[in-house]
């Protein structure tokens, strides 16, 4: 039985919804707590309580005696600024991709190393999926999640893992739409075989950096896509 969503979860989403859209301007005063209640048609608490939620995730100061202030959530927002958002778009918007394969540049590499370094042999088996995975979006991005979450966790370092997790519905969107080009999977193939190669050698250095140069690729490929292929 699913789970009834909170009223104040609710209020929040809307909230965001109107400053992700710009009815609500970024330093701009949020309505009074007596107006938000009858906007939305809830007690107090209940609206101080999505109130509460929006400060937690870096969408708004609160102010003693005073309506919030709307925050510049580029610079002021954490991690759960970024999850509301992504959940508030229906389509992945190709900037949001651009920025995470950035972060996968820096991190990817990083955390497979750790995670080659201790446990080569798990990390060996998480490719035996390869040899069954279909030529289609869909199967190239489950297949890159489930490696790299797997990977993540082999890492002695968790944050790793915390990270992706938070973004674990956007990476799927994401790398489905990466992989809808037939140039992006092939390259991405050639890349798994290759990276295997190299763990089953135990070369975790040469591993290391093709898994940058991959991601580095990566990113061209689809700055390539949003210019049209240029």
């Amino acid at each position: 039985m699913p789970v009834k969503e909170r009223s104040s979860d609710i209020i929040a989403g809307k909230l965001i919804q109107s400053i992700l859209e710009g009815r609500i301007k970024v330093h701009e005063p949020l309505q009074s707590e007596r107006v938000l209640s009858t906007r939305f048609q809830a007690g107090r608490p209940t609206i101080r309580e999505a109130l509460q939620r929006l400060e937690r995730d870096g969408w708004v100061t609160g102010r003693k005696g005073m309506p919030a202030v709307v925050n510049d959530y580029w610079k002021q927002g954490n991690l759960m600024t970024i999850v509301n958002i992504l959940e508030h778009q229906e389509e992945v918007p190709d900037e949001f991709i651009h920025h995470m394969l950035e972060l996968r540049v820096s991190l990817t590499p990083t955390y497979f190393r750790d995670a080659i370094h201790h446990h080569r042999l798990k990390v060996i088996s998480l490719f035996v999926p390869l040899e069954e995975v279909q030529d289609d979006a869909r199967s190239y991005a489950d297949f890159d999640w489930q490696l790299q979450q797997s990977v993540a966790m082999l890492s002695p370092n968790p944050i790793y893992l915390l990270i992706l997790n938070s973004f674990k519905d956007f990476y799927s969107r994401m790398a489905e739409k990466y992989f809808s080009e037939p140039d992006h999977r092939k390259a991405s193939r050639d890349y798994y075989e290759k990276l295997l190669d190299l763990i089953l050698k135990g070369d975790i250095e040469q591993a290391e950096r093709l898994i940058k140069e991959m991601m580095e690729t990566s990113l061209r490929l689809w700055i390539q896509k949003m210019n049209g292929g240029n």
